[in-house]
């Protein structure tokens, strides 16, 4: 009987490793078919999980209420599992080169715990090679145990995107890949459980690895294409809006927009791709010129802030600027590599201390994450100006009352609002003659 079998029978279990925005919902969804052990070093996480809370939002508290996940922070319980699947983050260090630090980490731990006959794969996004020149060396160390005889190792890249309520797990076609053939079918036939969409094996573990940095890399140049044209025509006076509504009444526009590309996906995996090439000699062109045109925007729009302050007479260091949201993305809570922390600091350079809001984003996270304590909406009632920084629904349903209840006593004409996702009516805006702007 192979380990498919056995865990379809439950007589073997799968074990998920990173609970997080990605590892949660996967161990969730596998819960359902299979026996599954959660684990994550955050023994807060964990005891969050325990008591059916899901602090991601990603498959709200019934579900976690609900699954049979049995979660733990004891690395000795994944001696029970003989399926690994490893979901840790995988970030770039301050100087952009990627830091591997997680998932040497979580490499050691599963190899201190590693069993005969047992299946790793690797979720986190690397450059290629990663996955067998660095992890599987570690395993080895760690277990005294020999890849390709003992144990096999595979790669599958995960897709979910965080918030998104449409795209999930079950519906996105996942692609996996083993070090062989036989591997490689376990692989599949495990992820087929819950994908319901199906998978695409690859032709190698490399091809896989390769696969997530370039769909991520490729999302990145699109927008920096994007970004850029909404730097040159904000100079030229021309609304970007309005070109990319007429630019998309052709049948293969590709539809992007303009905006700030943080998160753990897109605002890091091209770095990858471009620690590798340049490792190799090869000094990339287009990818980094992408990366270094989306990390300049939250400059932009801070400097955008300033002009219009000017614009509208306002002594610059005493202005009060009141930010909608910190967290990277719409209508999810995650704030890891936001780019309001850009705007936060560029305005910091003015002697501005803006005050942040935002009703998706954990306090606690955001106070650890970035020092900042956000405020709750309705005590903001003296803003000279305000930034619609990320699209939550919450700010999209605001009335006109709430968001001019939002500033000062002062003119229309005075009070400054910047729209960064464009989700506000600008001609609504204009007509009451505010000082308007977006990207």
């Amino acid at each position: 009987m192979n380990l498919y079998d056995k865990l379809v029978n439950k007589e073997e279990k799968i074990a998920v490793i990173g609970l997080g925005y990605v590892g949660m919902p996967i161990a969730v969804a596998f819960a359902k078919k299979v026996n599954v052990i959660g684990f994550d070093l955050n023994t807060e996480k964990i005891e969050q999980y325990k008591i059916g809370i899901d602090p991601t939002n990603e498959v709200g508290d019934e579900a976690i209420r609900h699954t049979t996940v049995d979660f733990t922070s004891d690395p000795t319980k994944l001696q029970e599992a003989k399926f690994h699947v490893v979901a840790v983050p995988t970030p770039v260090k301050a100087d952009k080169t990627p830091d591997l630090t997680p998932i040497e980490g979580v490499s050691r731990t599963i190899g201190k715990n590693l069993i005969k006959g047992s299946i790793v794969v690797y979720e986190s996004t690397v450059y290629p090679g990663v996955t067998e020149d660095i992890c599987i060396p570690i395993l080895e160390r760690e277990s005294g145990l020999k890849c390709g005889v003992d144990f096999k190792v595979g790669y599958s890249p995960e897709r979910i995107n965080p918030g998104d309520k449409v795209h999930r797990l079950e519906n996105i076609t996942k692609i996996v890949s083993g070090m062989d053939k036989e591997s490689l079918e376990e692989i599949a036939n495990v992820y087929e459980l819950v994908v319901e969409v199906g998978v695409h094996r690859a032709g190698s573990i490399k091809v896989a690895e390769a696969a997530k940095v370039v769909e991520n890399s490729q999302r990145d140049i699109n927008i920096a294409f994007m970004n850029e044209l909404a730097i040159v025509f904000d100079r030229m006076g021309i609304d970007t809006q309005e070109v990319v509504e007429a630019m998309n009444t052709k049948w293969n526009a590709l539809k992007f927009q303009p905006g700030l590309v943080g998160g753990h996906c897109i605002g890091v995996d091209p770095y990858y791709f471009i620690y590798e090439a340049e490792r190799l000699g090869y000094h990339s062109q287009i990818i980094l010129s992408g990366r270094q045109i989306n990390d300049g925007m939250g400059s932009f729009v801070a400097d955008v802030i300033i002009k219009k302050l000017i614009q509208t007479n306002k002594v610059v260091k005493q202005s009060n600027v009141v930010i909608l949201g910190i967290t990277f993305k719409e209508n999810c809570p995650d704030t890891r590599n936001s780019k309001i922390e850009d705007i936060i600091k560029r305005l910091n350079e003015y002697e501005i201390d803006p005050v942040i809001i935002d009703p998706y984003a954990d306090p606690a996270e955001a106070k650890r994450e970035y020092g900042i304590d956000l405020v709750p909406f309705d005590m903001i009632n003296n803003a000279d100006c305000v930034v619609f920084a990320v699209g939550h629904d919450y700010f999209k349903d605001l009335t006109a009352v709430q968001i001019d209840g939002m500033f000062k006593d002062l003119p229309n004409k005075e009070k400054v609002i910047i729209d960064v996702k464009s989700i506000l009516d600008k001609k609504e805006l204009q007509e009451e003659n505010y000082s308007y702007w977006r990207l």
